[in-house]
């Protein structure tokens, strides 16, 4: 390679890690160390963004769409925009070969560190959707990038420290112990779904040419970024808004009535894979709804499946994977949110 090509791809790399760093430092590392304090001394990081206080969300209107957007908006915003820095960055500033050597395989190993770079991000499954996109055209398998997606969530350090402090360490155990083989154990299915030959879905190698001047890889990055944002955002506010509205269908009055019938486990378990919140707001909404008397296996299967997967994200990544797979990964988000809240139920957990 000419020492030029060399040393344009060493300048590229440096503005993506750059990036990375800065940006996780500033969106997630730095806040979420000064937060792990206050949940320490407080055992409480916030009001549950679902319903206040209150016993049961505000009924559907246009207000309560407007409310739960606004709500939600604030607080994700800062990493909705650097996930789609990173994600357009990815395939504007790192060569194909690179990411396909490190997440292309189809055997576990690139599960494995799909899964593990996965850690530092913390990331709620929205803000990682736009990375998954750019991996995904960048060759990634789709079961590192099924690992790296759930990952960000599901191995979130932060919010497995905020879970201790808040809630208590045996939810934590519990969250790790049906945690570590979702994010793993799916990623090997998207593997084994995709099928050892098959072709990405809509991925391929970027068609035009590598860029090599640094004017050239400004002008591809925000072309991708742009292109990215107008696909991505517009479906994503729409869902958001209809699920801000109609919450209150989704998650009925919360009280003592609510034990551990089969029922509301399953109920809630399916509520909580559709409901979106941001990084870690599942614990104060099953802070408050254990409050309100909630019986541990529906608070349980809360925990477990409102972090990993939403609506908003299946649909982010739509042309990222096949169908059936986002199908299956969701039906198993469910699944595993079952055998989570039987797991609270049968040990008595509150």
């Amino acid at each position: 390679m000419p020492v030029a090509s060399q040393t344009a791809r060493t300048v590229r790399l440096s503005v993506f890690l750059l990036l990375a760093v800065a940006g996780l430092f500033y969106v997630k590392w730095h806040p979420y160390y000064g937060r792990a304090f206050v949940a320490a001394s407080q055992h409480a990081i916030g009001h549950s963004i679902l319903m206040g206080d209150a016993a049961s969300p505000p009924a559907p209107s246009w207000n309560a769409a407007l409310g739960y957007a606004l709500a939600y908006g604030k607080a994700i915003w800062q990493a909705m925009l650097l996930g789609l820095l990173l994600g357009s960055g990815i395939q504007a500033l790192l060569p194909v070969n690179w990411v396909q050597r490190v997440l292309g395989g189809r055997g576990f190993g690139s599960v494995l560190a799909g899964g593990l770079l996965a850690v530092p991000g913390m990331m709620c499954t929205c803000c990682a959707a736009p990375v998954v996109v750019g991996l995904r055209k960048h060759q990634a398998s789709p079961g590192a990038a099924v690992a790296f997606w759930l990952g960000n969530t599901v191995l979130n350090p932060a919010t497995l420290i905020f879970t201790g402090f808040v809630l208590g360490w045996h939810w934590t155990l519990l969250r790790l112990l049906l945690g570590v083989p979702m994010v793993f154990g799916l990623g090997h299915l998207a593997n084994r779904m995709a099928g050892p030959g098959s072709p990405p879905v809509t991925v391929s190698s970027p068609a035009e040419p590598e860029p090599h001047s640094l004017a050239e890889v400004g002008k591809r990055w925000a072309r991708i970024f742009l292109r990215m944002t107008v696909r991505l955002i517009p479906e994503y506010v729409v869902i958001v808004l209809l699920l801000g509205a109609v919450r209150a269908w989704m998650f009925p009055y919360i009280g003592p009535a609510i034990g551990d019938q089969w029922f509301w486990i399953v109920a809630l378990a399916l509520a909580g894979m559709l409901f979106v919140i941001p990084t870690a707001g599942e614990v104060p909404i099953v802070q408050a709804m254990l409050a309100l008397g909630l019986g541990g296996g529906p608070a349980a299967a809360l925990l477990i499946t409102l972090p990993p997967v939403s609506l908003p994200s299946l649909a982010m990544l739509g042309g990222s994977f096949p169908v059936r797979l986002l199908v299956a990964i969701a039906v198993a988000v469910v699944g595993f949110g079952i055998v989570g809240g039987a797991i609270a139920s049968l040990l008595g957990m509150h």
